[in-house]
Order: structure tokens, then C-alpha cells, then sequence
């Protein structure tokens, strides 16, 4: 792909482009966590966008996806929303955040592609914004840490495109480490790195192939189901902020089932995190894999935001002795389930879930193996 956007800039601009790849992420436990300030356990992967880019001396910036075989322009000192090329407006949210803190943005080019499947859970849209945050970065000289250009993707994907999202896929993006995952502490914006040897097992993601329309619209309501929790709760208790900092007599107030289950659900995901990094530092990977069904089924009954395919997906891994957790990953409704397996028996294994969920939904689910990698980066070329 590194070639193909390479070859793709320069046919289109006649210069050599910065190349930058970014990654897509995968959460192992520890969802719906991130804007309640709770913990995550994610890691950036192996597959992400390559991105090439550089300035061009105008006021505007010429856009090219490589992948969607689509162009679109806009100029710096006005533009919009496009209803017609979603993905521009992504890197148009970067633009207004950098224009917000008072950063000048001169003209630019861009090519972007990749491998990290569209609608899947796994962060295609924190990719291409923190991939073209710090290729601007770079490009202009503008002083950015990690941490602020994984703030302004999200800041991009809340404001711009709304889906208010939290910090995790933008976090885990940018502070992702080869064979670390990272206990990320939302509240604080800090993580601890996790060392864990997968020897003898092997991550799979299941792409389900389905991605239902409820899936922006109810992650926002989730997010404001909480909001509801926490605002019962402080009549009584007003030092509390949010639902990371209730404990179980508190969530006794929220008289309302379904405020009740949202609630519950984030305290118990938090407490699974803690625990699951715990287990992959001992190396107790069976202990570990139940905590992925736990959350799962947490997901599904309690936060409900998992699908039929979903869990049709998940209740096939059970089946497999060879499987040691599932679960929905992601903001739900559709995409991803990520899979603990071990190793000498993955392939047979996915091929036989895939084959039994044709069976039972109609639909063909995509087999993505996935390693461990580091976070955004400059690929440096060869020589």
C-alpha cells in the first residue's frame, strides 16, 4: 500500500509526498468505559492507512482516497460538512481543531488508503484523523505532543462529524506500542503499558459484515443515559462527576431500569479491566478470556448495544474448546468480535465459525488475524 499512495501522490501532484502510517486499533476488554472516564485495555495493530502528504503553496486543500477512488477539495478559509464524500470530513474537523487553537494551516495535499475495513470497530476514522493531524504536524512545525493530536481527532469526530466519541481509538492510536497494550486511565488521559507475551495464542477479529443504522444515533444516547445516571445521583451526592465514581449504594438511587443497567454496566466494565490486565501480566489467559465473555454479555443484556450477528458470533466461539474469550468490540450494532485462540488451532477454528454464522444468518464474516503494533509514525523511505 506504502507504494501504491506513493505512486498515486506523485501522479497527481508531481512531488514527492511525507508518508505516515497510522494505525488501527483494537479494545481487548473495556467499552463504552472511555467518555465515563473509566479504564480500557486497547492496542494499536497491524492494519492501518498510509498517508501521503504535503503542502502546495494555496489556500486550499485537495483530498484524494485512494481506496473509495474519490477526490474533494475545500478551501482553509470556509468550508462545510459534505454529505457526499463522508470521509473528507474527518480530515475537515482536523482542520477547524488546528484553526480553534489559533494554528495556522497552509494549503495542502492528500492521499490516503489502507487495510483497515471500513465500519468495522476498529478505528478507521481515529486513523486517518490522527494520521493527518501529525502529518500536518510535521509538515508545519506546530509543536504538538501525542496527546494533543490524539485530542484533536477527537475533538474532529465530536464536533465536526458528530459522534461524540471518547479518547480511546484516537489514545491508542497515537501511544501504541509493539507488544504492549494500554491500560488507559480516561479520567487522568494516562495509561500504564502492558507487557504481554501471546505466545501460543493467537488475535482474531470476526467482522460480522453488518453495520446497523442505529449504531450512531444510539452511542450518543448511551452516552447521554449515563449522563442521566450521574445527574440523579448528584442530588444526593453532588462531588460526583461521573459514573466511574459511583459505588453500588449509589447506583441504588437510579430508580429508572434502564439509567439503572447503562450504570451498572460501566462499573462492572471498569472492574474488569483492572482485573484483565492483571490476569495477561500473570499470564492467566483462560481467567482472561472469561472476563472478554463477561463483557460481552454485558454489552449485549445491560448497555445493549450488540446485535443478533453479534451474538451469534460470540455464542459460536463458546462452542470452541480452542477459544478462550470473545466479544463485541467497538461501539456495537454491527462490526467486529475480537478472539483469544490458541495459535496451532486458529485457522481451522474461525473457518468453522464463519461457516456455522453463514449458516445461521445468511451473511459471509470476514477472518481479520491481528498482531500487536506501534502507534502513528513516519515511514522513513528507502534508499
Amino acid at each position: 500500500m506504502v507504494e501504491e499512495i506513493q505512486q498515486r501522490y506523485r501522479e497527481l501532484f508531481k512531488v514527492e509526498p511525507m508518508l505516515v502510517r497510522s494505525p488501527g486499533r483494537v479494545n481487548l476488554i473495556g467499552d463504552h468505559t472511555d467518555y465515563n472516564q473509566g479504564f480500557v485495555l486497547p492496542a494499536a495493530i497491524d492494519k492501518q492507512i498510509v498517508i501521503g502528504i504535503g503542502l502546495n503553496n494555496t489556500g486550499h486543500a485537495n483530498l484524494m482516497s485512494f481506496d473509495f477512488n474519490q477526490d474533494f477539495s475545500f478551501n482553509l478559509s470556509h468550508f462545510q460538512r459534505t454529505d457526499t464524500h463522508n470521509w473528507a470530513n474527518y480530515i475537515m474537523g482536523v482542520v477547524q481543531q488546528l484553526q480553534g487553537r489559533g494554528l495556522e494551516v497552509r494549503g495542502f495535499d492528500c492521499v490516503f488508503g489502507g487495510d483497515i475495513p471500513i465500519g468495522s470497530g476498529m478505528s478507521s476514522s481515529a486513523a486517518l484523523e490522527c494520521g493527518v493531524t501529525y502529518g500536518l504536524n510535521e509538515l508545519l512545525g506546530l509543536g504538538l505532543s501525542k496527546l494533543d493530536i490524539a485530542k484533536i481527532g477527537q475533538a474532529a469526530e465530536g464536533e465536526f462529524v458528530g459522534l461524540k466519541c471518547g479518547l480511546m481509538d484516537q489514545y491508542a492510536n497515537m501511544f501504541g506500542q509493539v507488544n504492549r497494550l494500554i491500560q488507559m486511565d480516561c479520567r487522568t488521559e494516562s495509561h500504564i503499558p502492558i507487557a504481554v507475551d501471546f505466545t501460543g495464542y493467537s488475535l482474531w477479529l470476526l467482522n460480522s459484515n453488518v453495520k446497523h443504522q442505529l449504531s450512531s444515533t444510539e452511542y450518543n444516547v448511551r452516552r447521554a443515559e449515563c449522563e442521566q445516571g450521574v445527574a440523579l445521583v448528584q442530588n444526593q451526592f453532588p462531588e460526583v462527576n461521573n459514573v466511574r465514581d459511583f459505588d453500588m449504594d449509589m447506583l441504588q438511587l437510579i430508580e429508572d431500569p434502564v439509567i439503572h443497567q447503562r450504570c451498572e454496566f460501566v462499573l462492572e466494565e471498569n472492574q474488569r479491566v483492572i482485573e484483565a490486565s492483571k490476569d495477561l501480566q500473570l499470564g492467566e489467559f483462560v481467567s482472561f478470556g472469561q472476563r472478554m465473555y463477561h463483557s460481552h454479555h454485558g454489552l449485549s443484556s445491560k448497555y445493549q448495544v450488540s446485535c443478533e450477528e453479534l451474538d451469534v458470533l460470540v455464542k459460536l466461539a463458546t462452542a470452541e474448546p480452542a477459544v478462550l474469550g470473545a466479544r463485541m468490540m467497538g461501539g456495537g450494532f454491527g462490526g467486529c468480535t475480537i478472539n483469544l485462540i490458541k495459535e496451532e488451532l486458529g485457522e481451522q477454528v474461525v473457518d468453522r465459525i464463519t461457516r456455522f454464522y453463514q449458516q445461521q444468518t445468511g451473511k459471509e464474516a470476514a477472518i481479520i488475524p491481528v498482531k500487536i503494533a506501534g502507534g502513528t509514525s513516519l515511514i522513513k523511505p528507502e534508499k
